[in-house]
């Protein structure tokens, strides 16, 4: 019984330790000279995304995806491993 206890317990300890880790990450142009920050949801949980002015960059997303981010044109549906143009304050998926 102890055994089973042990095992259950290590491989809840697995499932918790891999949802925290969990993220998507996206590549983004910024072409704008601005810089934006929106809100998102992923998996439920809200949190904010920032893009740069005037720049090429990697953005980690906390959370599982997929994720939802309402721009000023709009949402948009990023699942990891997109690469985004951002201009005219919205973002376009490549």
């Amino acid at each position: 019984m102890k055994a089973r206890l042990s095992i259950a317990t290590l491989v809840a300890g697995l499932l918790v330790s891999s949802t925290a880790s969990a993220a998507i990450t996206v590549r983004y142009s910024n072409r704008d000279s601005r810089d934006y920050t929106w809100g998102a949801v992923c998996s439920g949980v809200k949190t904010h995304v920032s893009f740069g002015k005037n720049q090429t960059a990697s953005l980690t997303i906390p959370g599982s995806g997929p994720c939802t981010v309402q721009t000023d044109k709009g949402k948009v549906v990023l699942k990891g491993g997109e690469d985004l143009d951002i201009k005219d304050g919205g973002i376009v998926v490549k």
